[in-house]
């Protein structure tokens, strides 16, 4: 049956120690006994997933740890989510994020950042919402397309890739009026303010308030970009799935060449279809060579601000991801596992950071009695005590599928 890789991703896990935990960092709080076992016949280190000067995004980190330079390949977030769902950007076509927010004041009554998930949203709300905004973008040249949750994509025919803007969770809190980078741009302008006026009286914003939830009471646009260029994983002699509820990941497989599952009941929050997930992960390995799962809920714990929400989220990652992968794929003859994360979202700053993150590499899952060898465990300490530091997640991944330079 040749090779497997398996590629194991607990997005944002990485951490700073917490007094609240003693000094220990979420990864070493949560109990992990299917990643501490692996340890013992794994190899430890730290890796640069985000290049100098880019921001710490999920974007930029994933696509290193597919083997990609962001610094030559990432032209922005927007266009990897427009692949996810099927929109082909032409040449002159612009994508952005288009988050459905809550804006609320504060003690000085300054519009501020209130929630850059409306709530977490679900996604049928959102789809009932995004129906209803296609009134802001009619006889412009935007469309408008519905994502999952908050997620939604805006292309924008003939626009501008050049502008500045900043991902909404990254302002929480903050007053918006210093971040509007639209105010020179008036179709972009005109539709955040047409869709406000829509949002203001929506049925599913006055049901949501009734039920005590934040309403999705404005639009942010962010992370635009045209259309990338990346060579296939098939360079690598690669076929396989991306698995994840987060479309940005998604967009990374579709222009990987790998096959973008789609696991009902995959919500990128704790409540997630875990047992979906891994299901998907080994039926992809009967077919091809090579599956990148993705779990996004310990970021989201993150950006929220809820350490039991993230310790709680790695746990499941450890229980429902990890244990079940490596079971399960005891059944092929040889297995390469990777687990890494993409990057650090401290909770102390709900947001990303540029930190090399821990990664755990398995060159065979079959190589020995994974609960003997060496103890340890899989957290920022020993990763970086371990000393083995890469400059890029291309060095990783070449490591880890065996290329040659």
């Amino acid at each position: 049956m040749g090779d497997k890789f398996i590629i194991l991703v607990g997005d944002g896990m990485g951490d700073y120690p917490l007094d609240s935990l003693g000094g220990l960092t979420p990864l070493e709080a949560a109990r992990t006994p299917n990643l501490d076992r692996l340890v013992s016949i794994g190899t430890l280190g730290t890796v640069q997933t985000i290049p100098p000067g880019m921001q710490p995004g999920s974007d930029v980190a994933n696509m290193s740890l597919l083997g990609y330079d962001p610094a030559v390949y990432h032209t922005g977030r927007g266009p990897l989510e427009a692949a996810s769902i099927g929109v082909r950007l032409e040449p002159d076509e612009v994508a952005f994020r288009c988050n459905l927010v809550f804006f609320s004041r504060d003690d000085a009554g300054n519009v501020v950042m209130g929630d850059y998930s409306a709530g977490q949203i679900s996604t049928p709300e959102a789809h009932e919402i995004v129906a209803s905004l296609q009134s802001a973008v009619s006889g412009s040249p935007l469309k408008l397309y519905a994502g999952v949750s908050y997620r939604q994509l805006l292309v924008w025919k003939g626009g501008r890739a050049d502008i500045r803007t900043i991902p909404p969770h990254d302002i929480l809190g903050q007053p918006v009026a210093q971040y509007d980078p639209f105010s020179s741009e008036t179709v972009l302008q005109a539709f955040t303010e047409k869709a406000a006026r829509v949002l203001e009286d929506h049925p599913v914003n006055i049901r949501r308030k009734r039920a005590g939830k934040n309403p999705a009471n404005a639009v942010w646009l962010w992370g635009q970009g045209k259309a990338p260029s990346l060579p296939g994983l098939d360079r690598f002699g690669l076929c396989g799935a991306m698995i994840s509820a987060v479309d940005l990941l998604k967009g990374i497989g579709v222009y990987a060449g790998l096959d973008a599952v789609n696991v009902e009941g995959a919500t990128g929050y704790i409540d997630t279809n875990y047992e979906g997930k891994v299901a998907a992960a080994l039926s992809a390995l009967k077919r091809g060579n090579f599956v990148f799962l993705h779990v996004e809920a310990p970021d989201e714990g993150s950006h929220a601000g809820s350490l039991e929400m993230k310790i709680q989220a790695i746990e499941c990652f450890d229980k429902r991801i990890v244990g079940p992968i490596v079971e399960g794929a005891r059944k092929f003859r040889r297995i390469h596992l990777l687990v890494a994360t993409d990057h650090f979202t401290p909770i102390s700053i709900r947001t990303h950071s540029t930190d090399p993150v821990p990664f755990l590499l398995v060159d065979d899952l079959q190589s020995g009695d994974s609960g003997s060898g060496k103890g340890g465990r899989y957290c920022e300490k020993e990763a970086y005590a371990a000393g083995f530091q890469l400059k890029s997640g291309e060095d990783l991944f070449r490591i880890f599928v065996g290329a040659k330079s």
